[in-house]
């Protein structure tokens, strides 16, 4: 009880403006008290505005007060000094450079408890009471301190950025609205964050299903290191114990296969292991990915939320993208076998098959390359949401669809200037990058399914910006019944079943790029082996009065 009387008295014989005891108090026409100093320093401010105002209750005084010490309250404050009460608050209520300081607060500022959207300005315990008991402002929007309010307000018009223009992909104010954003595609920031969130969800569900399977796959790689090195060991123990018995040039080749089998062991181990760590990395990062949209996704503020989500939603493919095939436990075995050929016919057969033995080592082989005879099934295995990129859509195609969809027109439409936008051909680029195993597919009426990379020309020169007429991008393209594929300005025909459907494979380490065509079967139309060195876009490029889509595959 006596502890909070003395919080008391300290609240009562407080300044309102430096929040600690008083310090030659004086009191103004008002009644309200104050610390000498801070209420010369809070009218020095006003001297320019010619009138003199209450820091509490706003009263004003013209002309200006003259400061007259209160005789009582400053032997009041002496004696409840004298009691053993401090001076000032513990440290810990003020704030430091980690924290966000309370906008009102003059001389040492305290730590704000909340921060307004709609003022915007931060506020400490004290200050912040006039937004729980004044009716105007209990309907401001107060959310965690924050030192990022000044990112809120439109630097043009000065105001609080409530909308998103998601045209130009910018949080605005209302009257960016009507001014130079009239026409576009604009919605509220709350709005906005709503669809953004559900997207956010959906990509840590991605990352999290990521885990389980990198996790899966850590674990049969353990599996498979165990089951080479007692297959190694097993091989190793029969070979010595059948070399031993053979004379002279026995004893040489035993030596000699026991060293090629521990060294293809260690390289397939190495391999294994090496596998193994950028695994265990990349499910460090996602994991720190998904905490990174975790943090995201409990921010309040809608523009801190759409102004930071661009640079972390995107979700980059696995650089370590594989299949891990299970094969019955054998290794070394046909290395024994060999050996046990060796024994039986002696030196003459020793020279004959040694080569055999060296082979018969160096072809253990853990992870299997992709199976040809892919079914559509495992296609979706790899299969990835897929938009198209505005800022890269020639001014005579029209997205729709999620920007899925896109629609050669006759007229221009009124898109802003880009460096990243076809001036001439009609084709458009995906927002997303892709890199490692990903597989999409395309309802098309005409025009070309293409892949290009970042790099490639934008300008009026036919060569350098055409899907396929140069080095940068391959291209399926359809002129009236034909189809070709095109890169570097070669064509090669292709052949196969018509199909208003395509679906693209592409595997970007191992440098296949497939297509093919789909209905109830999967035909393939053209496949590309080589060697890609930046992530691909997908593109496509339509004809007058034709479309094309980037299907929904989950």
């Amino acid at each position: 009880m006596a502890q909070k009387e003395v919080q008391l008295d300290r609240e009562t014989f407080s300044c309102a403006i430096c929040l600690d005891l008083l310090k030659d108090p004086v009191t103004i026409p008002c009644g309200h008290s104050y610390c000498k100093n801070c209420m010369k320093d809070h009218w020095d401010k006003e001297d320019w505005k010619k009138i003199h105002s209450c820091p509490q209750c706003r009263q004003i005084f013209t002309p200006r007060p003259v400061l007259v010490k209160n005789t009582m309250l400053a032997v009041l404050v002496e004696e409840l000094k004298k009691t053993g009460l401090q001076a000032a608050p513990a440290d810990h209520c003020y704030a430091g450079p980690e924290d966000v300081a309370c906008d009102v607060c003059t001389g040492r500022k305290r730590k704000a408890l909340k921060s307004c959207l709609s003022c915007p300005a931060s506020y400490c315990e004290k200050h912040l009471q006039h937004h729980y008991e004044a009716a105007p402002l209990k309907k401001h929007k107060l959310v965690e301190p924050s030192e990022k309010l000044q990112e809120n307000i439109c630097s043009r018009h000065d105001e609080v950025m409530k909308m998103v223009c998601r045209t130009d992909q910018q949080c605005i104010c209302y009257l960016c609205s009507v001014d130079q954003h009239k026409g576009h595609d604009t919605v509220t920031a709350a709005a906005e964050r709503t669809e953004r969130q559900r997207e956010l969800e959906g990509s840590r569900q991605n990352i999290q299903q990521r885990i389980q399977d990198r996790e899966k796959d850590v674990k049969v790689l353990q599996q498979e290191v165990e089951a080479i090195n007692g297959s190694a060991d097993k091989t190793v123990k029969d070979s010595e114990k059948m070399l031993t018995k053979l004379i002279y040039l026995m004893k040489k080749r035993r030596s000699d296969v026991k060293q090629q089998v521990r060294s293809q062991q260690e390289t397939e181990v190495s391999r294994i292991k090496e596998l193994q760590e950028k695994l265990e990395q990349e499910i460090t990062e996602l994991k720190r990915k998904d905490a990174e949209l975790k943090k995201l996704s409990h921010t309040e503020d809608h523009n801190q939320f759409l102004q930071n989500y661009p640079s972390l939603s995107a979700l980059s493919e696995s650089t370590h993208s594989f299949s891990i095939n299970i094969r019955p436990l054998k290794y070394f075995e046909d290395v024994t076998a060999a050996v046990s050929e060796v024994r039986d016919k002696l030196q003459d057969v020793l020279r004959e098959t040694w080569t055999n033995i060296s082979l018969t080592v160096t072809e253990v082989d853990v992870l299997l390359s992709q199976p040809e005879n892919m079914t559509r099934v495992d296609f979706l295995k790899y299969s990835c949401e897929i938009t198209l990129d505005p800022n890269t859509a020639n001014t005579h195609l029209i997205l729709s669809e999620g920007n899925r969809k896109v629609t050669r027109m006759e007229s221009k439409q009124s898109y802003s200037s880009h460096p990243d936008r076809f001036t001439d051909w009609t084709q458009v680029l995906s927002r997303e990058s892709l890199t490692g195993r990903c597989y999409w597919e395309v309802e098309r009426t005409a025009g070309a399914v293409a892949v290009a990379y970042k790099n490639i020309s934008r300008a009026r020169m036919m060569n350098e910006s055409f899907f396929g007429w140069n080095d940068k991008s391959w291209s399926l393209f359809w002129n009236n019944d034909s189809c070709d594929f095109w890169y570097n300005n070669i064509h090669t025909p292709v052949s196969g079943p018509e199909s208003s459907r395509v679906g693209v494979y592409l595997d970007h380490s191992a440098g296949i790029l497939s297509f093919y065509s789909v209905s109830d079967t999967m035909t393939l139309l053209h496949k590309v082996q080589t060697t890609f060195t930046q992530p691909l876009y997908a593109g496509l490029h339509v004809y007058p009065g034709t479309t094309a889509e980037l299907c929904k595959l989950k």
